[in-house]
């Protein structure tokens, strides 16, 4: 058994000062340690999804940082861990409990998890070992990640067996700030709504600088960001359906000095919709979220989503964002991204449809990481991998 500020400082050392995760009881003494430490940043996640992505939008910062979960929650994780960190190459170092490990009396509902973590991490393919159970071990353990996350920007879990670390009691609180009142209008022009591409278009003519980054939902809101103008301020977001606000939430967090863009989809958004409360709670005075909402599925054949019925700008509202704005005119966007009341939102009502020879970026999502973290001059070691 260790303690708590055995492993968090051994890991301090090398660079790790962003934790997110969803609590576990083996955890506590962990996450507690990471919360009363006002040098460290522990962000509570929705899910565990969204808690991998956050951690990877520091990782596109610049900064190691870790995701923590129960086993259970890897099944959350699998979308970004094999759709976003495998293919931009940004890695995370995984915590991840072992309820229900063989041998070990443990709840029914983690008996066929705790016979599969090892195997679900083998076919992930994310290298892993037993959490340090000895003070002696850690430095070894943390030295073997950062070698495989450096030379390969993927991530590499250690798997915590119970009674791993010694009990630590939180000190302090564990709430982040309270939203407030937000600030919610509603601009409606019935008739009047744009395609998708001159919102993008709207959204270039004010990200042109370069203390923006635009993050762009997976599907034709990407494709249509390049087509219009491929920029190196610009990531285009492909799998991970509805962890393009974490990941931004992530890299802004890390990066204060720049305005960070996030362009969503309805039926993205409503996919995660629970990372709005995580925005909300954590998100600072340089996060932007632009929901474009059309109605349908238009990627895959413009299938409806249920948004219709959806006021997101009221969601955003009661989840903590300072701005919320609804309509379907086009001015919205400018509002939006000028005002100063963040993080702020912005639901804007567009037509579906998309040209029919629109085009893919042509490059990787990998040279697409690598050609924004040299744009903002990020140095780590996963940057040109």
């Amino acid at each position: 058994m260790i303690e708590a500020r055995d492993f968090v400082e051994a890991a301090r050392k090398r660079g790790f000062g962003l934790y997110a995760g969803v609590p576990c009881s083996f955890l506590k003494p962990f996450i507690n340690y990471v919360i009363d430490d006002p040098r460290l940043r522990y962000i509570s996640a929705a899910n565990e999804g969204d808690a991998v992505a956050i951690a990877t939008g520091a990782a596109l910062a610049g900064q190691r940082a870790v995701a923590m979960m129960q086993n259970s929650g890897l099944g959350n994780a699998v979308s970004p861990l094999s759709s976003l960190n495998w293919v931009f190459r940004l890695p995370v170092l995984l915590i991840v409990t072992w309820r229900g490990m063989p041998g070990l009396a443990d709840e029914p509902q983690h008996e066929l998890m705790g016979q599969i973590t090892d195997k679900s991490l083998d076919i992930l393919e994310i290298p892993h070992e037993i959490f340090p159970e000895d003070e002696a071990q850690i430095a070894a353990a943390l030295e073997r990640a950062c070698n495989h996350m450096d030379s390969t920007g993927r991530p590499y879990a250690l798997v915590m067996k119970k009674g791993s670390v010694a009990p630590h009691p939180l000190q302090g609180s564990a709430a982040p700030r309270s939203g407030g009142n937000a600030l919610l209008q509603a601009v409606t022009e019935k008739g009047a709504r744009s395609a998708r591409s001159e919102a993008l278009t709207q959204v270039q003519v004010h990200t042109a600088g370069s203390s923006s980054v635009v993050f762009a939902s997976t599907g034709f809101t990407g494709r249509e960001l390049f087509a219009l103008e491929d920029r190196p301020n610009q990531l285009y977001m492909v799998g991970s359906m509805g962890c393009i606000s974490s990941l931004g939430l992530g890299f802004s967090l890390c990066r204060p000095d720049n305005r960070v863009v996030v362009v969503d989809g309805d039926g993205a958004a409503l996919m995660r919709m629970g990372n709005f409360s995580t925005v909300g709670a954590y998100g600072g005075d340089n996060f932007v979220h632009l929901l474009l909402d059309n109605e349908v599925h238009d990627s895959t054949g413009g299938q409806s989503t249920v948004s219709s019925g959806v006021h997101f700008a009221s969601v955003a509202a009661a989840c903590g964002y300072k701005s919320c704005s609804s309509g379907d005119n086009l001015h919205l966007v400018k509002e939006t991204l000028e005002q100063n009341m963040r993080p702020a939102f912005l639901h804007l009502k567009t037509r579906p449809g998309a040209a029919a020879d629109l085009p893919r970026p042509d490059m990787s999502p990998a040279a697409v990481k690598s050609r924004l973290m040299q744009h903002l001059d990020i140095d780590a070691p996963w940057r040109q991998i």
